[in-house]
């Protein structure tokens, strides 16, 4: 008796079937949206259709003519490269202490990872209250004989709160990725390098890092998005002031489309930030390539 054969057609329609419906959400939720962004930019931008008139390169123009623009970009790159490095090295040294460390380690681990799940507009608020003027930092401050600091309200401290909630805030998903990563390098290369007379930092050095080296970039490109699209601490906290000197690309776009309604600007803003993006993730995967 002739056994049936079942065939599943050309595997190249089957998996482009199966692909479909992901392909779709992704069209409509994300490559839809970006392709408005970036038609938006060349517009005037209005909440109706007549109101909106093409202006071609003119909202880029502005921006690039915005002293404004420059400061806010400058806020940004400074925001995003002094909370990533720490964000990877902090988790990166903390994971492998842990992963050494045999009491509390379950304790342990779940403290590090409770900011990872608490609300960020809490979390801001919480510490708003901790650094406003007459808050229990200052408190501490005072009791202590030193002269209170306006940290929110200064130019000069503002920012650096801002980097220092966002490490805290990033510091226990990242955690979490570097132990599962280090889970995964073999016992066998620590005997080894411990064979070879090679001390906790020369086995942390060469045989940690280098077997750390897919996760290092994920957790590199996770924490560069998380950075880029910080908004809620700035909302929350410091509402891009003092001075425009917490004022980031993210509450930047906010500000022109939702409180002045310049919906083209805000695009054409919100297009840059995408290439910046871009550019970063790009360099990080260029650095950690060599």
């Amino acid at each position: 008796m002739a056994k049936a054969k079942i065939g599943l057609g050309n595997p190249t329609r089957v998996a482009w079937f199966f692909l479909a419906p992901a392909l779709v959400m992704l069209s409509i939720f994300v490559l839809g949206p970006i392709v408005y962004l970036i038609y938006l930019s060349f517009t005037s931008g209005s909440f109706t259709r007549s109101g909106s008139q093409w202006i071609g390169l003119a909202n880029y123009e502005r921006a690039i003519a915005s002293p404004e623009f420059w400061q806010v970009l400058g806020n940004t790159l400074y925001f995003s490269i002094a909370t990533i490095i720490p964000s990877i090295i902090i988790p990166l040294i903390l994971a492998a202490v842990l992963e050494k460390a045999i009491a509390l380690k379950s304790l342990l681990r779940t403290a590090y990872f409770l900011p990872a799940i608490t609300s960020t507009v809490a979390v801001g608020l919480g510490w708003r209250w901790l650094f406003q003027t007459d808050g229990p930092i200052n408190s501490i401050l005072d009791s202590l004989g030193i002269t209170p600091i306006p940290w929110l309200g200064s130019a000069t401290w503002a920012m650096p709160i801002l980097i220092l909630l966002s490490i805290w805030k990033q510091l226990g998903f990242n955690l979490v990725v570097f132990l599962a990563g280090l889970q995964a390098i073999p016992q066998s290369r620590y005997e080894a390098a411990k064979l070879d007379g090679a001390n906790g930092f020369q086995q942390f050095r060469h045989v940690t890092v280098p077997g750390l080296y897919p996760t290092l970039v994920f957790v590199m490109v996770t924490t560069a998005m998380f950075t880029l699209r910080s908004f809620e601490q700035v909302y929350v906290m410091t509402g891009g002031g003092p001075l425009n000197s917490t004022n980031i690309l993210v509450y930047f776009v906010y500000e022109q489309a939702f409180a002045l309604f310049d919906f083209g600007y805000a695009a054409a803003s919100a297009t840059l930030l995408l290439l910046v993006a871009l550019s970063l993730v790009t360099l990080q995967l260029q650095l950690t390539d060599e």
